[in-house]
């Protein structure tokens, strides 16, 4: 017995030594470094997008990104203008992360995700202005419930998904502008306010299954206030500015970002990154592991530079535009790539939607189509935990409702997909979960040589 114990404890400090070993391997950047170099990406997009619009003309694009309205979908390349859309977008981001900074946030997949989304979707929906009451009603929670900010400030950065509904208030005409003003800021900071238990709460209804959880909370949060607007008599007028004359610029910018990436990665990380990743392929992906503290920095870089590579490839090659909203979407994948997506998983979704294209009535190229397909990826987890088959599934059923169930809200949720995902897969995990439980004792019945004998069961 006393030698049994002893090998259990020689075993367990072999374990805790060998773990500690790992972790010292993975995480070689601090924090610092690794807030300074995921910077580099917007003022990447900054700098070359003043090959497409003069200085001068920028603020004045940014300008009319804040006075316009950012129902879905509102390109703000035709708004403003690329280098506009790029400046507004690359603030944002660099503001977000000097926050996530300031509160002593520890860098890990969730930060990534959220400067992702806050870069992508400053693309088309959110910009310096809409943004700050929904933030501030997070703020008022954390202090209310004594919650320390950064435990969930990611959360709230998510939650500017509905900054739309700040500017479409800002813009109704039927009140004086202090009345517009105390209103939209009342309504941002309710938002903020109720986000977080709203958002807990729905992931237990998903199981995990779909990533954008916020954006299936903030889903049911918009369809309440669009919904108390509408009966006050505001109208909601649905929107589609979609830029096509930037191709070919887009395609190179994010085709050098992600080589550049893919190359980092195997350069600075060497035989670890590449063993690594292929440990990441075995994820399922559900509840939105976090890859950089789990698999550390290189391998979680090259995910992203990989899954990047393929949505920029499949984008470019079946026809689709390169612009504020595919260049925001693509950026959506490359940040969950830190939290539970990679190409494993996300390959059969995307496939589902593509079969879903030939047999639909719509076509792959329109551009909610487009946005389905990059975005539908929400549903990586699906695929990892019940294979292929079920995951092109998923794809197939998320191509109609995501095309179809922004009429709830007329576009004032920039992440549609991502309350769409929630919906499927609610609905259909259940039947997958009770499929296979039917199942399984068909295979042990065959397994036992069909005798169905009560000992077989």
């Amino acid at each position: 017995m006393k030698l049994q114990l002893f090998h259990k404890s020689v075993q367990e400090k072999v374990h805790e030594k060998v773990k500690k070993n790992i972790e010292k391997l993975h995480h070689t950047l601090p924090n610092w470094e690794r807030y300074l170099l995921m910077c580099c990406v917007p003022l990447y997009f900054m700098l070359i997008s003043l090959t497409q619009q003069a200085p001068g003309e920028v603020l004045k694009g940014v300008e009319n990104i804040i006075r316009e309205p950012d129902i879905l979908i509102s390109d703000y390349f035709v708004v403003g203008g690329v280098g506009a859309a790029f400046f507004n977008a690359g603030c944002l981001a660099i503001i977000s992360l000097g926050i996530l900074c300031f509160t002593k946030s520890d860098f890990d997949g969730s930060c990534i995700v959220a400067a992702c989304l806050m870069f992508g979707f400053s693309l088309f929906g959110k910009n310096l202005l809409n943004i700050w009451s929904i933030l501030m009603g997070y703020v008022l929670y954390a202090k209310v419930h004594q919650v320390p900010i950064k435990k969930y400030l990611y959360i709230g950065f998510y939650g500017t998904t509905l900054s739309p509904i700040i500017t479409q208030i800002m813009l109704t005409k039927t009140l004086p502008f202090h009345w517009q003003l105390l209103l939209a800021v009342s309504v941002g900071l309710i938002i903020g306010y109720v986000l977080v238990p709203i958002s807990l709460h729905t992931k237990h209804a998903h199981m995990g299954y779909s990533l954008y959880n916020v954006g299936f909370s903030c889903g049911i949060i918009a369809t309440i206030v669009t919904s108390l607007m509408k009966s006050f008599g505001a109208k909601i007028e649905s929107r589609l500015l979609w830029d096509t004359g930037h191709r070919l610029f887009g395609f190179h910018s994010l085709l050098a970002l992600f080589l550049t990436l893919i190359l980092l990665s195997l350069v600075i990380g060497r035989g670890e990154t590449l063993s690594s990743y292929f440990e990441m392929l075995k994820e399922s992906g559900v509840g939105g592991p976090d890859f950089l503290k789990k698999y550390g920095d290189y391998p979680t870089i090259f995910n992203m530079g990989v899954n990047g590579l393929l949505m920029t490839l499949l984008l470019y090659y079946t026809g689709g535009d390169f612009n504020g909203p595919t260049i925001g979407s693509i950026f959506c994948v490359v940040g969950f790539s830190a939290l539970g997506k990679h190409i494993r998983n996300i390959l059969p979704v995307l496939i589902g939607v593509i079969i879903a294209s030939y047999l639909k009535i719509w076509d792959l190229n329109d551009p909610s189509s487009t946005l389905t397909l990059i975005l539908s990826t929400t549903l990586a987890p699906i695929t990892g935990e019940f294979g292929i088959l079920w995951g092109m599934v998923a794809g197939f059923l998320h191509s109609s409702v995501a095309l179809n169930v922004g009429a709830v809200y007329n576009g004032t949720n920039l992440y549609n997909n991502g309350f769409a995902g929630g919906i499927v897969a609610i609905f259909l995990v259940p039947i997958i979960q009770s499929v296979r439980s039917r199942m399984k004792p068909s295979a042990l019945y065959k397994k036992e040589g069909g005798t169905g004998t009560n000992e077989s069961k």
